[in-house]
């Protein structure tokens, strides 16, 4: 679908006033995306497992202005409070895209939003942030009788190629339980623009897979996603990183389909380290693990050597470690983790998530 089919062509009805809430959740990358073109357009695919408690609940109130404007007109509440410093994201992304939804001057919008995990806490909130208003705004939109929002297939589409331009993970928060992101040769309906359900065979085991988030580390990021996707831009390596996630993509096909655990560990695992190699190794360069975030990576491997529980772990670009495992193996893990874990994380803080279903709409409009 290209860009210009999600440029709202006409809009036939008048809303006056109203109220709509979204929840959508966070995702954790399987392959990694890592270096962005211009318009958030990712340097290579990904993939994701779309997460469950881990979310942001984001609520649109709306109010047609009685003059034409030619500001965007907002207010934000973050759990309550009014954040300004939050507004020049929100502001940014109205501004990408306005030519998509046109009629974002015509009202006054007071957006209020809170997330179920802590902030700060090394969860994508940008991710579930913006994929629930852009979510929110897809719901005003379809209010106003654009004509093709009444398809649900372009309905989220659309909302993921909105939230892009948000956040690019954002894109894959909408739906689950595996999302893909980034065009593909041997995926069908890939794009750059949006993301997909993962469009092949998925084996069950797969699709109860638990997340517990380890919080090694809740301070203030040491270097922005958006810095650290720059970054790329002139890397020595960033060449074959992009044709390794191409590859990867490839291998995990029989993966999911198989269920083979073995080789999803090994993919994982090495996709997670290969994104703090490239940090490590560029110019400016970065160490975003801390001591404690080795110290839970080697007793994940010492504990899957010693038991042969298939646990392995996954990064973002911090601090704080994913642990990945079958839920046939809950309570094991959960034990090792109390037991063995919970000391290596700031204030002895995790949090338990599991692979869901996707964003989910709390109020229609009303």
């Amino acid at each position: 679908m290209p860009e210009k089919d999600f440029i709202s062509k006409q809009i036939s009805n008048n809303i006056e006033k109203g109220e709509v809430t979204w929840q959508s959740p966070s995702n954790i990358a399987l392959v990694k995306y890592w270096g962005k073109k211009e318009n958030q357009i990712p340097a290579n695919p990904s993939v994701s497992f779309t997460l469950n408690n881990c979310k942001t609940t984001t609520k649109l109130e709306f109010q047609k202005k009685s003059e034409k404007s030619e500001s965007f007109d907002f207010e934000l509440y973050f759990e309550g409070k009014k954040k300004e410093d939050f507004k020049p994201k929100i502001q940014q992304f109205f501004e990408r895209i306005e030519t998509y939804c046109p009629f974002l001057k015509e009202y006054s919008f007071k957006i209020y939003t809170e997330n179920s995990f802590p902030h700060s806490s090394g969860i994508a909130s940008s991710a579930s942030g913006m994929s629930a208003l852009a979510l929110c705004v897809m719901s005003l939109e379809k209010e106003l009788e654009a004509i093709q929002t009444n398809n649900e297939e372009y309905f989220y589409k659309k909302a993921s190629f909105l939230a892009r331009l948000g956040s690019g993970s954002a894109c894959r928060s909408l739906e689950g339980e595996l999302i893909e992101w980034g065009e593909h040769k041997d995926i069908p309906g890939s794009s750059d623009l949006f993301g997909i359900k993962y469009p092949f065979e998925v084996n069950e085991v797969f699709k109860s897979f638990q997340d517990t988030i380890l919080l090694v580390d809740k301070g203030q990021k040491q270097v922005s996603s958006s810095v650290g996707h720059n970054l790329m831009h002139g890397h020595p390596f960033a060449e074959n990183r992009f044709a390794q996630a191409h590859s990867n993509l490839d291998k995990l096909k029989e993966v999911f389909a198989s269920g083979n655990l073995e080789k999803f560990i090994s993919i994982v695992e090495s996709e997670a380290l290969t994104l703090h190699a490239m940090m490590m190794s560029s110019n400016p360069y970065f160490i975003l693990m801390k001591p404690n975030t080795l110290e839970i990576i080697n007793k994940i491997w010492e504990f899957r050597e010693a038991t042969e529980t298939p646990i392995c772990f996954t990064l973002d670009a911090g601090a704080n470690v994913h642990v990945l495992y079958p839920e046939a193996n809950k309570a094991k893990v959960l034990e090792f983790i109390k037991n063995e874990l919970v000391a290596y994380c700031e204030k002895g803080q995790y949090i338990c998530d599991v692979v869901g279903k996707g964003a989910e709409k709390v109020v229609s409009i009303q």
